[in-house]
C-alpha cells in the first residue's frame, strides 16, 4: 500500500475535522455536516480507485 494515499487521506480528516469545529462553532450545524458527508466521500472515492486497481491487478494476474 503507498504511505501517499494515507497521508492523503489523513490530510483531508484534519482538514474536514477544522471545517466541521469551524462551522459548528459559527452556529452552522447543517454545513458543518455537509462538510463532513463531502470530506467522506471523497475519502471513499480514493480508496474505490486503489481498490480497482487491485482488481485491474489480479485480473491481468490469473489472466482472466
Amino acid at each position: 500500500m503507498e504511505v501517499d494515499l494515507i497521508l492523503k487521506i489523513a490530510g483531508l480528516g484534519l482538514l474536514v475535522g477544522i471545517i466541521h469545529t469551524l462551522l459548528s462553532k459559527f452556529g452552522k450545524d447543517e454545513y458543518a455536516y455537509i462538510a463532513t458527508a463531502i470530506g467522506l466521500v471523497i475519502a471513499f472515492s480514493m480508496v474505490i480507485n486503489m481498490i480497482s486497481k487491485l482488481f485491474d491487478n489480479l485480473r491481468v494476474l490469473f489472466r482472466l
